[in-house]
């Protein structure tokens, strides 16, 4: 005599077409499978954690910066050399000024995090 199967079947939360779940997955299964449908409902959850998230990257990137600035710091030491500019870390903000003069009077940290606070304004505005 053969049992029953536990699970039923179920709509695919993509297509919704219906299939029957894998016996070892039992509730966590959402899609019926397809690659299309799987590849659908990861870009869902994704979009779904950076909504629920918004400030995870924000930090991660600030943090890479003034970890970068402050390991150029260290590597040119006290001395000035003609890579000065290459201690800085690369900007996405045009801004026309002469970096290794604003970074020499106000330092690199402050520097940095203008220039992300700037980045912020012009993309909100």
């Amino acid at each position: 005599m053969q049992k029953a199967p536990i699970y039923r079947k179920r709509p695919c939360r993509v297509c919704r077409r219906w299939f029957m779940p894998n016996a070892r997955l039992k509730d966590r299964q959402m899609t019926c499978g397809d690659d299309q449908c799987k590849r659908e409902w990861h870009r869902r959850k994704c979009a779904e954690w950076n909504k629920n998230n918004p400030d995870y990257f924000r930090t991660n990137y600030l943090q890479k910066k003034l970890d970068a600035g402050d390991q150029g710091d260290k590597d040119s030491g006290t001395c000035q050399s003609k890579s000065t500019l290459s201690v800085l870390p690369k900007s996405r903000l045009k801004s026309g000024l002469p970096l290794q003069y604003v970074k020499e009077v106000i330092g690199l940290q402050h520097l940095i995090i203008t220039e992300y606070l700037a980045q912020l304004l012009f993309r909100r505005f």
